[in-house]
């Protein structure tokens, strides 16, 4: 450092900032990119009253930053339809694997900026997932490829067209031999169509449908038992008793929406009239079994058999000897599986068996004959003709690459599939792939599968082109665009047309034509109707009357091989990423995990007794062998995972996902379909992984924050929850505005399934920050859910809790505020000043419920987000200011102009957690209405306040969780004692 007596040209506040020292650069370097390179240099008076003005603008404005880059271009000419400041809703669908979940996209002056589900579709309801709303990011991504390549060297669509003229002139001579397509899941009417058509006019031609998360043991498990792959229609709300093995209903299901609707109807007592109770046997915690009334733990090898046990107890009966069938499946299985299936035979017809996508066809084909017996189909379950596309000329993916390598492929179209990076690396798809003369990858980016290929070309958003699609029951819906192309992309109804002519109908004909030969009456009535409602009435699958075979019911399951100790592989779908498709989503990648609250990464999920037998702690880096293959991971200890059970999330380690996704996490394909018995060995690395679940932690006693109860304890006394003083949780001092806001969330139904988090982030642009940030606990989200256990670490009990501001009547952050920056308004709400705010972070530590954000940097303006999907309805936060839950100000506003403008009172307002959620968790409204939605669920017996002695009166109250154990099994375990939470 200089001596203290060196003058300086400079005013400096510190020693180290007069002297220019390397840290101190650094670290403002950190901060203030555009002054340190500034720093230490000669500063002239020009330089000086920039610095000056960019102080005051600073001071003046910090929480009103640009939201745009550059030049504002007016539209030149502006699109029809469009009323300046009104925002306009247009109907259409996402589609994940195939199948089609009901979406409305909302725009503001012709541009997408919200995503929220159609409430005309049966499988959303109004619903939408984390995905359906993450594809607004998509859209906009810059990553996405802007041009098509022919071996990596940039080219036209002159040229395309001319080899695709050769391809259909060869193939026409040959009868298309040679000619393949790859493509996923099919369920559009019109996509099929199209590859109906490329298969009859090239008769040797073959089709491979092929899914990295793969649904083909459920299809097979159908075909076992009716003789072909039919599919299930699931009435969960007429339910009584439902028992999912390695069961997810919500997580990969097709209608996952749908059926967490269905199943949160009947999991309130003070809203229906006989609660459901809820069985759960998996390996590794499913958000299922996060809420299920019992969660048995058993291993994969301890699963089958389990099912075996439970199909020789409920189909024993047409045996010759029933009681010796009986004894046989009592032999060494555990004590709650006979008072769990005399649950089951007790609720016939009202009972409902579900199995996860991942188990084997036979354990599928038993389960059909156990449902079978216990009367469920017509009543809980349905069986409908297939919802995918079927064709006569079908190959396996395994197929496809033998032909690839015996050199009997000489065209191959990929359709939006990724297989050189998701296909299990042994299969060898990326050496066969050299060997075809001519490939081409359809795809939104520049893939690892795009750049293998011979020819690359970017795929049209689904927001660019027409289509259809199918939802989980058949029920199909049109796909309309929201935007002109922003790239030149290409469908696969185009693609696939200049295989059949040199001048093929484009998409929106093509979808119509599918229609007008189906649609009765005035078409384009009809049509028109179909864009606005965002279905086709009466397109639903129709209900199969196919007997089930005697052979399922005689099915033997075959044991994994290897001993009891024996190490087993779960390879699961990403929560946030699936298959790895979403991977350059940032919104995605930070969403903590619901299971985990993990962010950015995947390490591998272990158990604590087989962290504690390896001596391995959170971030340890080990190697995972199967065979002469390895991988080095970092593991994460889940409580609740089967002793010897280990999961890998797919869809991380990505190649060239884009520069989001790139590099994170750890790629397990290389494990995936190997022989052998798993080895975990520890390795002497680290990593840091990044976890939500120690942030913002509430050192309260557990009865303040979360409380449950039993059934038997809510017939008892249904206000068990509330304290000996309650009443009716309404405002004491009633605001002067024409409205009182509050809010509702029932515990019952959160199946902590991240919608609503999604939600808050797209509707408030609320930024992402990035791994190294969330690892100093700087994330953003509004609002989270807290994942909390009871009981031991092994096999511990489950809650969850969605925790956002609380809109306290007494809140404590107001009074603490120097600036009075966060303030009541006249309806009262806790609002938030951002021209205020001086960053002292004073509301933020006196908030006992931990749910203020802190803008350390300018989040805003990192390029995690597209400038054009932000919403202009709500401001963009700059550093140094503090944000929060506002219960969606912008939707009150819009609905207050509406009643001022019409001379009525304030309507309806949803905030966008509460459109979201699939489970209805979240009510919101007017206070002052007696006879709103919300003002009726606090008045439910089981509403209480979180931290209520603090004396906060929060606006946001709960309903208590309440669990339907089975008395026959809660007696051989201990019960939690009354109204306590998890520790």
């Amino acid at each position: 450092m200089s001596s203290l007596n060196t003058r300086s040209d400079r005013l400096w506040r510190s020693l180290e900032e007069a002297a220019a020292e390397p840290g101190f650069l650094a670290s403002v370097a950190q901060e203030f990119p555009q002054l340190a390179a500034s720093l230490g240099k000669p500063v002239d008076r020009r330089q000086v009253l920039k610095l000056m003005g960019a102080v005051l603008i600073m001071n003046g404005l910090q929480a009103c930053g640009s939201k745009f880059g550059g030049e504002l271009i007016p539209a030149v000419k502006i699109p029809p339809n469009i009323i300046p400041a009104m925002p306009n809703f247009y109907a259409s669908a996402h589609v994940l694997d195939g199948y089609a979940s009901g979406i409305v996209v909302k725009h503001n002056m012709g541009r997408p900026i919200k995503v929220d589900g159609n409430p005309n579709h049966p499988a959303s309801l109004g619903a939408a997932d984390v995905f359906a709303q993450a594809q607004l990011l998509d859209f906009y991504d810059p990553d996405r490829a802007a041009g098509l390549s022919r071996q990596g060297i940039p080219s036209d669509r002159a040229s395309l067209e001319k080899a695709l003229e050769a391809q259909r002139s060869a193939l026409s001579g040959s009868g298309g031999t040679g000619l393949r397509l790859l493509t996923g899941t099919v369920t559009s009417p019109t996509l099929a169509g199209r590859i109906d058509a490329v298969l009859e006019r090239y008769p040797e031609a073959r089709w491979v449908s092929w899914d990295p998360i793969s649904r083909s043991g459920v299809r097979q498990g159908a075909a076992l038992a009716y003789g072909r792959p039919l599919e299930t229609r699931l009435r969960l709300e007429r339910a009584d008793v439902l028992v999912a093995i390695d069961g997810d209903l919500f997580d990969t299901d097709p209608g996952r929406s749908r059926h967490a609707r269905d199943f949160s109807s009947r999991r309130n007592p003070s809203r229906t009239a006989e609660m459901s109770r809820v069985y759960a046997i998996e390996s590794t915690p499913t958000l299922l079994g996060s809420v299920a009334d019992h969660r048995f733990i058993a291993g994969p090898a301890e699963i089958i058999g389990i099912t075996a046990a439970m199909a020789d107890l409920i189909l024993g009966s047409s045996a010759a000897d029933s009681g010796a069938a009986q004894g046989r499946a009592m032999a060494g299985v555990p004590p709650w599986l006979g008072p769990m299936v005399a649950d089951m035979k007790a609720a016939r017809g009202r009972v409902f068996m579900h199995i996860g996508a991942s188990q084997p066809p036979r354990i599928h084909a038993l389960a059909h004959a156990i449902n079978e017996a216990l009367g469920a189909r017509g009543e809980t379950f349905e069986l409908i003709e297939p919802v995918a596309h079927m064709s006569g000329r079908q190959q396996e993916l395994r197929e496809l690459i033998a032909d690839m390598q015996g050199h009997r492929v000489e065209s191959l179209l990929i359709l939006d599939s990724n297989p050189v990076y998701a296909a299990p690396a042994d299969w060898g798809y990326a050496e066969a792939l050299r060997q075809v003369p001519f490939s081409l990858a359809l795809s939104r980016r520049a893939d690892e599968t795009g750049r293998s290929a011979t020819w690359f070309v970017p795929r049209a958003h689904d927001w660019e082109a027409w289509s259809d699609a199918r939802a989980y029951d058949g029920t199909a819906g049109v796909l309309q665009p929201q935007s002109l192309p922003l790239y030149d992309g290409m469908s696969e109804l185009e693609l696939l047309g200049r295989y059949i002519e040199s001048a093929p109908a484009d998409s929106e004909a093509a979808v119509r034509a599918t229609w007008q030969a189906r649609m009765t009456g005035d078409f384009e009535i009809r049509w028109r109707e179909a864009l606005a409602a965002g279905v086709i009435p009466g397109s639903a699958s129709p209900t199969s009357h196919a007997a089930l075979r005697a052979a399922p019911a005689r099915t033997s399951p075959e044991l994994p091989g290897g001993g009891a100790d024996a190490l087993s592989v779960l390879f699961r779908a990403d929560p946030s990423l699936w298959d790895g498709r979403f991977a350059n989503n940032p919104w995605l990648q930070e969403l903590p995990r619901p299971l985990t609250k993990l962010v950015w990464d995947n390490p591998l999920l272990i158990s604590p007794a087989l962290a504690h037998e390896l001596e391995l702690h959170n971030g340890d880096v080990a190697r995972l062998s199967i065979g002469q293959a390895s991988v080095l991971a970092p593991v994460w200890i889940l409580p609740g995972q089967a002793r010897h059970c280990i999961t890998a999330l797919l869809g991380s380690g990505r190649r060239f996902a884009g520069s989001i996704g790139d590099g994170q996490g750890v790629d397990y394909t290389p494990l995936l379909a190997l022989p052998g018995t798993p080895k975990l060995t520890k390795t002497s690395g680290h990593v840091d992984l990044a976890s939500t679940v120690h942030h913002n932690l509430l050192l309260e006693t557990p009865p303040e924050i979360l409380r449950h109860g039993t059934l038997a304890e809510y017939r008892a006394n249904p206000r068990f929850a509330a304290d000996s003083d309650h009443e009716p949780h309404l405002y004491r001092t009633v605001p002067p505005g024409p409205a009182v806001w509050a809010m509702s969330v029932d515990l019952n139904a959160c199946i902590g399934c991240n919608a609503c988090v999604i939600a808050c982030q797209a509707e408030n642009n609320i930024s992402v920050v990035g791994k190294s940030e969330v690892l100093r606990e700087r994330e953003m989200h509004w609002l989270r859910i807290d994942r909390y256990f009871e009981g031991s670490a092994t096999a511990p009990q489950s809650f969850l809790q969605p925790v956002l501001c609380m809109h306290c009547e007494e809140a404590p952050c107001e009074n603490v505020c120097p600036v009075g920056a966060t303030v009541h308004d006249a309806e009262g709400l806790n609002v938030m000043v951002y021209n205020r705010c001086v960053g002292t972070r004073f509301c933020s530590n006196n908030c006992p419920y931990k749910v203020r954000r802190f803008n350390f940097f300018a989040y805003g303006r990192e390029q995690y987000r597209p400038a054009e999907s932000w919403n202009p309805d709500v401001t963009v936060r700059a550093r140094g200011v503090m944000e929060k839950c506002s219960y969606c100000l912008q939707r009150i506003a819009e609905a207050r102009i509406a009643a001022d403008r019409d001379s009525l009172p304030v309507g309806e307002v949803k905030t966008a957690c509460q459109v979201a959620c699939p489970t209805q968790a979240f009510t919101f409204g007017n206070l002052a209405d007696p006879s709103s939605a919300v003002s009726q669920r606090k008045q439910s017996p089981l509403d209480y306040a979180m931290l209520e002695k603090q004396n906060t009166r929060p606006r946001t109250t709960y309903e208590a969780l309440v669990r339907n154990p089975n008395p026959a099994i809660a007696a051989d375990l201990p019960p939690p004692a009354p109204g306590r939470a998890p520790a």
